[in-house]
């Protein structure tokens, strides 16, 4: 029996290196994940191992190592940058007597401090409940006190049993209000179908530069911000192309190496957007040396929500920080596939502009709608609801 510890903002870092070729980049984006969640860094302990110690994680040794760095320091969590199984977090929690969390946890917070919409509320809690429901096994004490009880609780039904219960009850709440979300947006969808409009999806590891790329394009002001995760909600404009005339376009939440399957699950329901676009420009952070690893991981979430076979432009960003040129890249058969850029300048816009003309331009929608409505005038830049 022991209770749980509070935990606070005062944190120490552990990482193990299990022959990962991308492990220290991966560490790095611990350190942007923790800064974004405003937590103060007191220290950080990285290791090596051929493969997770099933009781620790970390192995004795280690967690020894990180006792006494948490009893010098004071600090209130101890941030694992791999996914801990309940029972290793309660043993740690034992072993080094203050709160331990991991990359799961601290994506979820990052994600319930900067949801704005309701709907982005509601998709954060659904996913944080459903981690939390596995996390409920013999990890706080009082949920293991047995009350016999009346009204909601049955004869000698356990807290712990009761929390359960009363999770699973709000899960299917969040899962119907969701639900009805994604029919409107659903609806909306298919109005936009009927009209001929086009749409196109902003997708990209998280921080690639999608929110200020969105701006650009469209001068909707859309909070952008050099973190990882800086917004979560989907935005959506329309957008005026030549030739092509209005071209919905959404900018959508970032992706993230090892993005927990519980929010992939819980944003299905925004995230269908992107499956269903006519088109997908791809974000690329071209000055990040994990892009490689960067593209793997959106690739993967895409495959995940069924959006691989949507024709996708990659746009590789920030050029103002290689010094590249703005350009256009081609197969063999000259047919465009990715476009230089920086948002953050202006470098290349035009270029992107041209570019999903000209792709849009040979898309199945526009060749169904009439030359009146491919290329009726319209302004610049029109909100929509999102």
């Amino acid at each position: 029996m022991f209770e749980r510890h509070a935990g606070g903002e005062r944190v120490i870092l552990v990482a193990l290196d299990f022959g990962d070729p991308d492990f220290a980049e991966s560490v790095a984006e611990l350190r942007l994940l923790a800064a974004g969640a405003r937590l103060d860094i007191l220290g950080e302990i990285q290791g090596k191992r051929s493969r997770p110690d099933a009781a620790l994680f970390v192995g004795s040794g280690k967690a020894d190592e990180i006792a006494a760095l948490v009893a010098a320091t004071e600090a209130d969590v101890v941030i694992f940058n791999h996914e801990l199984s309940p029972a290793q977090e309660r043993n740690l929690e034992r072993r080094l007597h203050c709160r331990v969390i991991d990359r799961v946890s601290l994506i979820l917070d990052i994600f319930a401090r900067r949801a704005q919409s309701a709907e982005g509320k509601l998709q954060v809690e659904l996913a944080q409940l459903q981690h939390l429901s596995t996390r409920l096994v013999r990890g706080w004490s009082h949920l293991e006190r047995q009350r016999g009880g009346v009204g909601m609780r049955g004869p000698g039904e356990k807290q712990l049993e009761t929390d359960r219960r009363l999770i699973g009850v709000r899960v299917k709440a969040l899962r119907e209000r969701l639900g009805k979300l994604g029919k409107q947006r659903r609806t909306q969808r298919r109005s936009r179908a009927r009209q001929h409009v086009l749409s196109v999806a902003l997708v990209g590891y998280t921080n690639a530069g999608k929110s200020t790329l969105f701006n650009a394009l469209t001068r909707a002001g859309a909070y952008a911000a050099d973190q990882l995760f800086a917004t979560l909600d989907t935005t959506t404009r329309k957008i005026y192309l030549p030739k092509v005339g209005e071209v919905v376009l959404s900018d959508t939440v970032g992706f993230i190496t090892r993005l927990p399957h519980d929010l992939v699950a819980a944003f299905r329901a925004t995230l269908e957007a992107t499956a269903e676009a006519d088109l997908l420009l791809h974000v690329i952070d071209s000055a990040s040396p994990g892009r490689e690893r960067q593209i793997e991981a959106v690739d993967k979430v895409l495959r995940e929500i069924g959006a691989e076979a949507v024709p996708q432009i990659r746009v590789y960003n920030k050029l103002d920080l290689t010094g590249v040129a703005p350009g256009v890249g081609r197969d063999e058969y000259g047919r465009l596939h990715s476009v230089y850029i920086s948002a953050q300048t202006g470098a290349g816009l035009e270029l992107l502009r041209e570019a999903l003309s000209e792709v849009l331009l040979a898309s199945p929608t526009l060749a169904e709608a009439g030359p009146d409505e491919a290329g009726g005038n319209a302004p610049k830049t029109t909100i929509l609801s999102t």
